[in-house]
């Protein structure tokens, strides 16, 4: 295992100057889901804790799964709503680079809470530790948290539990940072910027009650960022996708379009507006849909997945490389 107090060179000075390791347990996956307990470990420039903070929150509902998080109604009905806690939350995040386990999903909820309180979020940058530990090819079966820790000798004492995981995860991403500072490696930052807006409509159950929940939408303030890698050609079936392959959506997702485009740009891939005879790939529920992005998709021969298929390949995609032969 990598000394990390031994740096062959000197720390690179465009490293952030400051880190916030962030975890959020929810009431599930989709955009209508709450936060119920966050929690925070504030790094340094080189990755020691200075301190951390931990809280409960009220998610005005049914508090989902709790069989993984363990937070019943009973536990958060008094704890504090979201806009009470969210100026305390903001001091913690302030001035650094957020960093989470898969940080597309943590920042995207993050993100609605503070607009639904109609708060900026004090986020400029965010870190995903999946992506860093491609970025350092890191050999992983696969990439859970739990196995990025066991990779580190890291002891997971609460999984699922928000402070434990942070806990785990900022003494995991120590030793990533001093490998990427000692190799030279470019930190996988990407831009967090706020939501436009936010509406709710009707107003949420109260936690405890069944109901239907509200519908709600939400527009992202934000462009982004060009693909680095070359477009390596199609994805075939039998091999795994490859940083730069450009991949479309169509149709509804079980998990908000968003976080799916989030969770390709951290892997490496480019998001494509539409499909062309450059696409490599489409992704849709629905592919006898009479679209045009599925129809376009036929005619050129693209592969098509579902949603499903896509979230597995996610999991290991393969290393920018030359173009795929045909």
């Amino acid at each position: 295992m990598l000394d990390d107090r031994q740096i062959a060179a000197p720390w690179p000075a465009a490293y952030p100057q400051g880190y916030a390791v962030v975890d959020v347990e929810t009431t599930g996956l989709a955009r209508d889901d709450r936060i119920i307990s966050a929690a925070v470990y504030r790094l340094n420039a080189v990755g020691d804790v200075e301190d951390h903070w931990y809280t409960l929150v009220n998610p005005e509902r049914d508090p989902g799964p709790v069989w993984i998080h363990g937070l019943t109604s009973d536990v958060l009905e008094g704890a504090p709503l979201f806009p009470e806690i969210a100026e305390e939350f903001s001091s913690y995040l302030a001035g650094r680079v957020l960093v989470a386990h898969n940080a597309a999903f943590d920042w995207s909820m993050i993100a609605r809470e503070y607009a639904r309180a109609r708060v900026t979020a004090p986020v400029e940058h965010r870190l995903c530790t999946i992506a860093l530990a491609k970025e350092l090819r890191l050999p992983l079966p696969n990439h859970k948290l739990a196995t990025l820790a066991a990779h580190f000798g890291v002891e997971q004492r609460r999984a699922h539990h928000a402070l434990d995981d942070a806990r785990v995860l900022a003494e995991a991403f120590r030793p990533s940072l001093h490998h990427a500072a000692r190799d030279g490696v470019r930190l996988p930052l990407l831009e967090c910027l706020p939501l436009a807006e936010w509406s709710d409509s009707p107003v949420a159950p109260r936690i405890g009650y069944q109901a239907t929940y509200p519908r709600t939408s939400w527009r992202p303030a934000r462009k982004r960022p060009a693909c680095p890698y070359p477009n390596p050609g199609r994805y075939h079936p039998d091999r795994p996708l490859r940083q730069g392959m450009r991949v479309a959506f169509s149709g509804d997702t079980s998990v908000e379009r968003e976080l799916l485009e989030d969770r390709a740009v951290e892997a490496g891939l480019h998001v494509a507006t539409s499909v062309s005879r450059l696409t490599s790939l489409l992704v849709t529920n629905d592919p006898h849909a009479s679209t045009s992005k599925t129809l376009k998709a036929k005619s050129f021969g693209t592969p098509v997945v579902d949603e499903a298929a896509f979230t597995h390949l996610l999991r290991d995609v393969a290393p920018a490389g030359p173009p795929a032969s045909e």
